[in-house]
């Protein structure tokens, strides 16, 4: 159990990268969106990210005891969810989603409101709310860009 803990907390190793582990965290989650897209477009990705929520709180909140601090930063499953939640509902296209990562690094970085306050919630779900925060800020962002900005720049 504690090889699965950790392995799902590390976001499948890519908190052990020696340089920036949530970016390569990052990197991940868009790798299990384009698996979620292809295996069952939006509602695959839905299910996908309640998954890596549910089972990443679970096991981030583990391994905060294993390693233990409160957001050690190997635990980088808050990342791939929080790269998963800022393409919801947005076209799988790769200008997309290179945007989307980079929004969703820039708000994990800055931690707009409410994040810093949700960081603070007990164990796993402090760990991943905070991400969940940037991704939902990623997306509305990434609407905007997709829905209203590109079909102007692009006419």
């Amino acid at each position: 159990m504690r090889n699965f803990v950790l392995f799902t907390a590390t976001g499948a190793g890519s908190g052990y990268s020696p340089m920036a582990p949530g970016t390569v965290g990052s990197a991940v989650g868009l790798v299990l969106y384009v698996v979620c897209v292809r295996l069952g477009g939006q509602s695959g990705l839905l299910i996908g990210l309640l998954l890596t929520v549910l089972v990443g709180t679970w096991a981030a909140d583990r391994a905060c005891r294993i390693f233990g601090t409160k957001d050690d930063g190997r635990i980088t499953v808050d990342e791939v969810a929080g790269q998963l939640l800022s393409l919801v509902w947005l076209p799988a296209e790769p200008l997309v989603m290179a945007t989307g990562f980079l929004l969703f690094r820039l708000f994990d970085i800055v931690k707009p409101w409410p994040a810093r306050p949700a960081e603070k919630l007990p164990g796993g779900i402090g760990v991943v709310a905070d991400d969940l925060v940037a991704g939902v800020y990623a997306n509305l962002i990434g609407q905007v860009l997709w829905w209203l900005v590109l079909p102007r720049v692009f006419a």
